[in-house]
């Protein structure tokens, strides 16, 4: 016999929502099981059901904005902490890169329930991106997600000489970190002093951490592209609304 979901996990696993916005859905009327209105919380479903939404919910998700921030060093991607500040307290009007394409007009309840897909480490610089919307947070930071991040890396190798082909394969494909192996990476050099990383997963402090184990030392770190939008031109600690047609 198929098992019961909970109806918020099934709507999150068709990609309809995240289970926090599906059970707000569901508390307001808006989702249907077979046709039938569901809107008891908790609720269970047989995988071969059909979870239709109202018209209602498209337009609230429509209204939800990502914004992307180019992050400086001092600021922390998510909560503050430690007496640092968020980068969400970067998002404010004096902030909008002049060249922001998106006639979205800034509201502060824009800043209600925006949190960073993904982290961006405090001494690290560039592309963050937060997100009102269930879907893309899910895309870029759920448990099955593939999407590319790419960084700019300035290294100092703390031996002589310069880094061997070995190690930069073991960069590549080949290293550990808490236990576990590593998916593979594309690491290459862009100039004498730099590299760039192309990773599929974000571990903590995880570029750090990779060039520590072959004797490198990063002297600077900046993310340059998530999935296919890239940092581009956007000023160092200025954002932009993302535009309709833009997707990651």
């Amino acid at each position: 016999m198929t098992e019961l979901v909970r109806l918020s996990k099934r709507m999150s696993e068709l990609g309809l929502c995240s289970r926090r916005e599906a059970d707000e859905w569901i508390a307001r009327g808006w989702v249907r099981v077979d046709g039938k209105v569901i809107s008891e919380l908790g609720s269970k479903v047989l995988p071969h059901q059909k979870v239709t939404v109202e018209r209602q919910a498209a337009a609230e998700q429509s209204k939800r904005v990502t914004v992307l921030i180019n992050k400086p060093v001092g600021y922390v991607s998510g909560q503050a902490e430690d007496g640092y500040t968020p980068a969400i307290a970067l998002i404010k009007p004096e902030n909008r890169w002049v060249e922001d394409e998106v006639d979205t007009q800034f509201h502060p309840t824009q800043l209600r329930s925006l949190v960073p897909a993904g982290r961006l480490d405090i001494d690290s610089v560039g592309l963050l991106v937060l997100t009102q919307d269930g879907r893309i947070a899910k895309h870029l930071i759920g448990e099955t997600t593939v999407v590319e991040k790419e960084y700019l890396v300035r290294v100092q190798y703390s031996k002589p000489g310069r880094l061997p082909d070995a190690d930069l394969r073991r960069l590549n494909h080949g290293l550990s970190l808490d236990g576990k192996k590593l998916l593979p990476a594309k690491v290459t050099w862009q100039n004498e002093d730099q590299l760039n990383f192309i990773l599929r997963e974000g571990k903590k402090r995880q570029i750090r951490r990779m060039c520590d184990m072959v004797g490198l030392k990063v002297i600077g770190l900046k993310r340059v592209r998530i999935g296919k939008i890239k940092l581009g031109k956007l000023p160092e600690g200025q954002w932009r609304y993302l535009r309709e047609d833009e997707q990651f």
